[in-house]
């Protein structure tokens, strides 16, 4: 069989690909193995694949696929989520743009029916373009938050909460996002220090000419404001007790009133009270039992309490007002001012406080128990200090917002009948909830109202390392794969995520839904910035893979990403993936080359090198054991790297390697395959591709004798002593090497060499092997042990033995001594005029902080370069 000179990555993958998936090798059931399960974090339904799906996928492929090598029920879960918001506004946009629709003018029904429609033809798209990258999910099992099962589940949990006290309806202060024309909870508003402006504006005590100046960032809600509130220790307000001020423009007067929760450093240490539009006023506004004025629409737009900024957009009725103000001579300055802005993670509109009936979970009802499993270990953080964020917010954990006004997800199981609330799983149960409590057995189900509102997405996903395994109808898949074996995800939905699972967890099946959580870190560029379309810095991960190969991007996205660090991401690594494809491939062509002999005995230096390297395979197996238990994936990836190319490829094969025209040893050869499959074997999970296609063209292999369903190999016995003694060769050997190169010593030119016969206890002995090694690699004749130094032979150090080598034949001694004393002069003159510099106080007090490190930097260089000018001469001297 002819084997092409080149990987070709493209035609493989797609080949193993449809080979594993057709021959059901993804696929897991219930048995009576250890189950090792994995849920995908799943990516939006409107998602498309980018470089953080890349990360996250292929650390979840890696973990399923050496489960699998170790002989685990291997279950990894794909699926979507319906993300309410961002496809609401997908699905929106498509009615406009392409059918001249509205969501107003098709009503809920219509709207649903188009979105749905959309779901299904631009949905998923992600799932397909992850298997581009390699993913072995269980593609039969994929689920969808909004499919029949899991919204089942999703109306259970929250009938199940309302009836058990732990879910609520209530007015309470609000994110508004008036782009999306939602609720957020707290958890999806990104707050970041913006420049804006203070605003410091006199309001007129009532019946005097007196004026108080008080500091806002928002002038427009003045129209909406109906208190002035200061602290009550503030002696430049106590004669205001009981006064009223005369709110600008408005006209209107409002109350003093007296509380501490005012800052009197804070501008003039007066507070504009507007409950509508702030909740810190709003608490103040229900202690004082003050109006409640809303001056905005939903949408942003400045309602009829406005006054004269009545149908303005709220950041240009901010203009309009400031105009007002220095008109009527109420505007005392206006500063540039730094202060926390809180924008819709989907959106990015700056967020409106409202006054809003909503929904909500009673989250300190439910905390405890998850916040115990995390201070217990029982579920074990990766890495570990993120137990700190995690404490913290669950410490401070505040009622969840569940209601958002979407018509896309799944829409609040509550009827009204005038001011009563039914929560039942359907209508027909609200129904007779109604009949029964009102004492009304004519009501029909026309006669209820339901809840317009749907559930914010994230009561979908919190409920899903339950609801994959339905875990609310069936036992049999929930009792067996759950919990889950680890979650892998990102540390930015600690809260929004993995939290609230921890929490559903312990709320309906009281235990744990994961042991492991991975945090992996954020994908940014090499010079530290989060990758972003308008920055130009995201590559495409789809053109990646079709540049370097899956193997290759899996390679570059591993090789970079430390354990819970964020991944400085560099395409030369992908480069440098495919170049390891390649130098695998062609040691294969190279073994696969090679004539054997059954008649010929391996020799001296095969014995060598063979017990060396099935040491070494031990190791690696053993280290990354380690490295997995820990999740240092990165880690494992390089070690393993190290392994095949420094170790196999470089070392192990040109040892063995026959010379041109001889046959090598069938012993040898068969013993080198089974080596090969065995790095094949520790190496598929990170790069599954090449690691197939090697393995079956090492030898004929019957059908289902894949390196995919390959067992990681037994952890042999590692022989320390033949790993260090060549490790001390592969030294010595170098150091042979450098001599050569730094005395332009040819490599055809055979040198001589010694050992000294006395060892020092930590000395490495060398056999009979090992020298023929030295004289293949180092290309000198028989390493002879002797007693004292021969006259013009070169002494060298090489880890804790003394050799040496006969360099006077090739080195013109005299002139070498010459060239260095030269060298010695300069460096020290150059050592005198750094060393006087840094000595002057005045030039190290007063230059710049870089220009003196730049100095000291040059002193430590220069003294380096005198040692190695001092070593060089010594070596000179004792030839």
């Amino acid at each position: 069989m002819e084997i092409s000179k080149h990987f070709e990555p493209g035609e493989v993958e797609r080949k193993w690909y449809d080979y594993w998936k057709s021959n059901g090798y993804f696929k897991s059931e219930v048995d009576d193995r250890e189950p090792f399960t994995i849920l995908i974090p799943p990516p939006n339904v409107t998602g498309i694949l980018h470089m953080g799906h890349m990360l996250n996928n292929t650390i979840q492929d890696v973990l399923i696929r050496r489960a699998r090598s170790q002989g685990k029920n291997a279950c990894w879960v794909p699926g979507t989520d319906h993300a309410s918001i961002a496809t609401e506004a997908k699905v929106v946009k498509w009615l406009r743009e392409e059918k001249g629709l509205t969501k107003g003018e098709l009503g809920r029904e219509e709207f649903l029916k188009y979105a749905w429609e959309w779901t299904e033809k631009y949905g998923g798209i992600i799932l397909n373009q992850l298997e581009r990258l390699g993913a072995s999910a269980d593609w039969d099992r994929t689920v969808f938050t909004m499919d029949e099962i899991r919204s089942d589940h999703v109306i259970q949990a929250f009938v199940d909460l309302y009836n058990r006290g732990k879910l609520y309806r209530g007015l309470r202060m609000v994110n508004w996002d008036p782009e999306a024309l939602t609720v957020l909870s707290n958890e999806e508003v990104i707050y970041s220090q913006e420049k804006g402006h203070l605003y410091h504006v006199k309001y007129q005590v009532e019946g005097s000419d007196e004026f108080v100046t008080i500091a806002t960032t928002r002038p427009e809600t003045i129209m909406a404001d109906t208190g002035v509130a200061v602290h009550p220790e503030d002696e430049r307000y106590s004669h205001l007790k009981g006064k009223k001020l005369i709110v600008p423009i408005a006209e209107r007067s409002v109350p003093v009133v007296f509380d501490d929760y005012v800052d009197r450093e804070f501008g003039t240490g007066a507070l504009k009270i507007t409950p509508a539009h702030d909740p810190n006023d709003y608490e103040i506004g229900l202690k004082h039992k003050l109006e409640v004025l809303s001056m905005l629409e939903p949408n942003g737009i400045v309602n009829e309490n406005g006054g004269p900024l009545s149908g303005l957009d709220r950041f240009e009725a901010r203009k309009k007002m400031r105009q007002l103000l220095d008109e009527a001579g109420l505007l005392s300055s206006v500063e540039d001012y730094q202060h926390n802005v809180g924008r819709s993670e989907r959106t990015n509109a700056v967020i409106e406080p409202m006054l809003s009936k909503q929904w909500y979970v009673n989250m300190k009802e439910i905390v405890q128990p998850a916040l115990d499993a995390a201070e217990n270990k029982d579920i074990r953080f990766f890495p570990e200090n993120m137990i700190n964020t995690y404490r913290h917010w669950m410490n401070n954990i505040r009622d969840w917002c569940i209601s958002r006004q979407l018509w896309w997800g799944h829409r609040i199981p509550a009827w009204y009948y005038e001011d009563e609330i039914f929560v039942a799983t359907t209508a027909e149960e609200a129904l007779e909830l109604a009949r029964k409590k009102l004492g009304r057995p004519e009501l029909q189900i026309s006669d209820l109202r339901q809840e317009e509102d749907a559930l914010d997405t994230w009561f979908s996903s919190w409920l899903w390392p339950v609801s994959v395994f339905n875990g609310f109808r069936s036992e049999k898949e929930i009792n067996y794969y759950y919990p889950t074996s680890v979650l892998v995800t990102g540390w930015d939905i600690i809260f929004l995520w993995v939290a609230r699972m921890i929490m559903a967890g312990y709320e309906w099946k009281g235990e744990m839904p994961f042991k492991d959580v991975y945090f992996t870190g954020m994908v940014r560029d090499k010079q530290r910035r989060k990758m972003s379309k308008s920055l130009g810095n995201s590559p495409d991960a789809l053109k990646l893979i079709d540049t370097y190969g899956a193997d290759g991007v899996r390679f570059g996205m591993l090789s970079c990403s430390p354990a819970g660090g964020d991944l400085l991401f560099d395409e030369s690594l992908c480069e440098q993936g495919r170049n390891f494809s390649n130098k695998i491939w062609n040691a294969m062509r190279l073994v696969k080359g090679w004539e054997s002999d059954s008649s010929k005995k391996p020799e001296r230096s095969d014995e060598v090198a063979l017990e060396w390297m099935e040491s070494l395979i031990a190791t690696a197996l053993e280290e990354n054991q380690n490295c997995f238990n820990q999740y240092r994936i990165s880690e494992a990836l390089i070690r393993t790297y190290t392994l095949i190319w420094n170790d196999f490829c470089s070392w192990y094969l040109e040892v063995i390697k026959p010379a041109q025209g001889e046959k090598i040893s069938t012993e040898v050869l068969d013993k080198t395959i089974v080596i090969f499959e065995k790095l094949m074997i520790v190496l598929h999970p990170f790069m599954p591709f090449v690691t197939e296609e090697i393995w079956a063209l090492l030898r004929d292999r019957k059908k289902g004798e894949d390196c995919f369903s390959a067992q990681l190999p037994e952890m042999g016995k590692i022989n320390k002593s033949a790993v260090n003694q060549m490790d001390a060769l592969r030294s010595l050997v170098s150091r042979i090497r450098e001599i050569r190169n730094k005395y332009g010593i040819a490599y055809s030119e055979q040198m001589e060499i010694a050992i000294e016969e006395k060892k020092t206890e930590r000395a490495v002995v060398f056999s009979e092997g090992h020298c023929n090694i030295l004289q293949k690699f180092g290309k000198v004749g028989d390493l002879n042990p002797i007693d004292d130094h021969p006259d013009g032979w070169m002494c060298f150090l090489s880890g804790n033995n003394k050799f040496f080598i006969n360099t006077g034949s090739y080195i013109d001694k005299a002139a070498e001594l010459e060239k260095l004393l030269k060298d010695k002069n300069q460096a020290e003159g150059f050592l005198i005029s750094v060393e006087k510099k840094l000595s002057n106080e005045r030039f190290v007090s007063s230059a710049p902080a870089p220009v003196v490190e730049k100095e000291r930097q040059k002193l430590e260089d220069g003294q380096k370069r005198l040692r190695i000018i001092n070593e060089s001469i010594q070596e000179l001297e004792r030839m």
